[in-house]
This record gives structure tokens, sequence and C-alpha cells, in this order.
């Protein structure tokens, strides 16, 4: 290829990717690099002229004598476990109910996937509503002590109410890819294992899982990640509640940062938090990649 070709092809590339890898430079990339930077100083987050490095020190705060860090560590382990196991289930079976001849069942699809669009500040203060007044009112007038619950006033009961919103949240937007995952598999491995005498159970497990795991893996992916990081919900439901016993990670970081103003420190809280969710879904959608099957 002449000179003149190179040129060419390289001011293509330069006309069709510049623009976006300078807006992804500009507002992912050197936002990554001056947080990495700043975790090792002891910044207010206001003046960078009095960001002062402090090495390791940080890190070294984070591991070894921050108490809420750890909770708010094993807080998220124990919500991820949960909503991510809660929510894929959910998703799973209305996938799999949904994907029957049913008269309404694009109404359906409609009706549960729409919590995804909302926002989710706004949807976490719905939800306080309905917990605080909402339930209150259901519980008076049945008498079901599950209503009269205070849902958002205890630790126990604060987790499982952020955990309930968000399965309501998530669940509809994993149903949509379960749904086009069976809509692909083929029909005659199904016809052959109900005329083999196979029961659902069977059929489930040997068959519908093992040929849908490339969307288990993508919605583990995306459940996984978004559990890890969730801090709308928390912020808006509980606020870390009573005290720090339902404080997310994500919600700790930002406590550290924009409330203690402790900027550098909760730049490495973050650092430690981005390097500790990128093991977790590395190792997941290798694990989960491997249980993939050929059609």
């Amino acid at each position: 290829m002449s000179s003149r070709g190179n040129r060419t092809e390289w001011m293509k590339q330069i006309i069709f990717l510049g623009p976006g890898l300078l807006f992804f430079s500009v507002i992912v990339l050197v936002p990554f690099l001056l947080g990495f930077y700043f975790s090792f100083t002891d910044w207010n987050g206001l003046d960078i002229g009095n960001a002062v490095w402090t090495g390791f020190d940080n890190i070294e705060k984070i591991l070894f004598h921050d108490e809420n860090f750890w909770k708010a560590f094993w807080f998220t382990i124990r919500f991820t476990l949960c909503a991510v196991v809660i929510a894929n289930g959910v998703a799973l079976g209305l996938a799999l109910i949904l994907i029957k001849p049913l008269k309404f069942k694009n109404a359906l699809r409609t009706v549960f996937f729409m919590p995804n669009v909302i926002g989710g500040i706004l949807l976490g203060f719905i939800w306080q509503f309905i917990f605080t007044n909402g339930f209150r009112t259901i519980g008076d007038l049945t008498g079901w002590s599950i209503f009269q619950l205070p849902w958002l006033g205890t630790p126990s009961t604060g987790f499982w109410g952020i955990v309930i919103v968000f399965v309501w949240q998530t669940a509809g937007y994993m149903m949509l890819i379960y749904i086009a995952a069976l809509a692909g598999m083929p029909k005659d491995l199904m016809e052959a294992a109900h005329m083999d005498g196979a029961g659902y159970l069977q059929v489930l497990k040997n068959i519908i899982v093992p040929l849908i795991m490339p969307a288990i893996t993508i919605c583990l992916f995306l459940t996984i990640s978004h559990a890890f990081k969730i801090f709308d919900l928390n912020l808006s439901l509980t606020k870390g509640g009573p005290g720090t016993s339902t404080q997310s990670l994500a919600y700790n970081i930002y406590a550290e940062s924009l409330i203690n103003n402790r900027y550098g420190l909760g730049t490495a809280k973050a650092m430690l938090f981005f390097l500790f969710v990128s093991l977790i879904t590395i190792t997941q959608v290798w694990f989960t990649k491997r249980k993939e099957v050929e059609a």
C-alpha cells in the first residue's frame, strides 16, 4: 500500500475513532488515573495544591484500622450473594413462564420490565414511602405481622428491604435476556427429551440451563457488578442506617470522600473496591464460560 493510502487509512481511523477516544479519555481514563494518584495522598478534595503524598498510609489505614470499611465490605458481600441469587432466580422463573403462549405475555413482559427504567434514587424514595406508610396501612387492615415490621428501621429488615427493591428493579431486565436465550433454543432437543419421558425438572437441569449458559453468564455479570456498586438505593432507602449497619461499600466511599472530606482516603477505598470487583467479575465470567455448551 502506498504512503498516500496509509495516510488515508489513518485519517479514516482518526475521524471515526478520534472523538470517541477523546471523550473516553477525558471522562473515564484521566479521572481514573487522577484517582489512582490521589489514593496515595492526604487531600480534602478542594485544593489540589494541598494534596500531600503519603504513600501506602491510606491502604494501611483501610486494611488494618478502618472498622467501618470492613463492616460495609461484609454487608456488600452478603447483599450481593442474596440479591444476585434471588434476582436471577426470579428472572429465570418469569422467563420460563412468559415464553409460553400466554394471552397477555407481551403486556406482562412490559410490566415486569418497567421498574428498570425508573432511576434508582426515585425508585428508592417510592419504596421508602411503601415501606413506611403503605406496608403499615396494609398491616393495620390485615393484622399480618410481616407488614407491621419496621422495614427500614433495623439492620436485618433494612438489609432485606434493599434486597427486595433491588430484585424488583433488576429482575425484569434479566428476564428479557433469559427470554431471548430460551427463544433461541433448538426445539428438537426439547421434544426428544419429552418423548424419552424426561420430567420438567430434568429437562430444566440437563437441557435448558446448559443451553442458556451464555445468557446466565451475562446476567450474573450484570447483577454482580450492579449489586457490588449499589449506591442509589442505599442512599434513598436507609442512608446506611441505622448507624452504619446497612452501609454499602459504594456509600462508604461516598461518605468518606464527600461527607468527611477525606478525598485521598476515599479514592484509596475506591481503588481497592475497583480491584476487588474486577477480580470477582473476571472469576465469575471465567467460571461460567467454562460451563457453556454448543447447541
